[in-house]
């Protein structure tokens, strides 16, 4: 749900409430009962899940990448496949 961001137009009190899109809008101050303005604000925007940039090629530490951080693994994982084939031949 979207958080909206309001003003008091009477006392400036300033706040914030979670809402459904579908939800009528907010038009009394909680403090003073006074009229209210919705605002528009910048907000962060964060993909999550497999497949976003953000989760996929981050790097766990700061500074460069150096061949120590590369897994050794899928090197690894290669030259036994090629002696597996050999040893079939």
């Amino acid at each position: 749900m979207p958080i909206y961001e309001y003003k008091c137009k009477k006392c400036g009190y300033r706040f914030e409430k979670t809402r459904r899109i579908t939800a009528a809008p907010i038009r009394r101050c909680p403090k003073c009962r006074g009229q209210v303005s919705r605002l528009l604000s910048s907000t962060t925007f964060i993909l999550k899940g497999s497949g976003w940039y953000a989760t996929d090629y981050t790097r766990k530490g700061k500074g460069k990448k150096t061949d120590t951080d590369k897994e050794e693994k899928p090197a690894v994982a290669k030259e036994e496949k090629k002696e597996e084939k050999k040893e079939k031949k």
